[in-house]
């Protein structure tokens, strides 16, 4: 299959990574699993072992009401937490095959809704954000955009950081929820050939 090149001729792409049939269960799959993996996972809270005060009797046995130990019991204030949450990892394991898998089935939906726009070149050579600005007027990209290059340069970097909803990474930093919430996908042909080899 083909893919329009804005200023340039029509680019052949695998019909394995840009014209696969969309599986949404695998698809939410991978993306759950990458946005777990990033949590922290760091709560921690005390259990009455843990909790700093003395473990003496609070008062008499008999003649003061109900009868108990110490205070550090998770009855009362200040005490112990019954169930204490500990640090953990929410971490999900997903193969090689699932996430390339996933990744295809996205490239290829974002393409069937033509919302994927395929340069020559980025254009932006100066870190200029009204450069960029006009680039992303002239291909109609609007919204959530994410720019895919080879290889993300430090003026192109520059020239899009102080634009809103922008996002601008290279081949080997490409996640799934990054092209999950993108509105537009501007990629160069060399990046399209890039994801190509690596999903084929």
């Amino acid at each position: 299959m083909e893919l329009n090149v804005i200023g340039a001729k029509p680019v052949t792409v695998s019909e394995a990574v840009f014209g696969k049939e969309f599986r949404e269960d695998l698809v939410h799959q991978v993306v759950v699993a990458y946005r777990n993996a990033g949590r922290a996972g760091t709560k921690a809270q005390k259990t009455r072992s843990e909790v700093n005060g003395t473990t003496k009797k609070s008062k008499k046995q008999k003649g003061g009401g109900a009868r108990h130990g110490a205070l550090k019991a998770p009855i009362f204030v200040g005490g112990g937490v019954t169930f204490a949450a500990k640090p953990r990892s929410f971490e999900q394991k997903i193969n090689r095959k699932m996430f390339r898998g996933a990744m295809a089935s996205i490239l290829s939906e974002l393409n069937r809704q033509e919302r994927i726009v395929v340069v020559d070149s980025i254009g932006v050579e100066q870190p200029k954000t009204q450069q960029m600005v006009a680039r992303l007027a002239e291909l109609k990209a609007s919204g959530r955009v994410v720019v895919v290059t080879e290889n993300a340069s430090e003026p192109l970097y520059l020239a899009a950081r102080n634009i809103p909803y922008l996002q601008v990474v290279d081949v080997a930093a490409l996640d799934p929820v990054t092209l999950v919430g993108a509105d537009k996908v501007v990629a160069t042909v060399d990046s399209i050939k890039r994801i190509e080899e690596w999903l084929a």
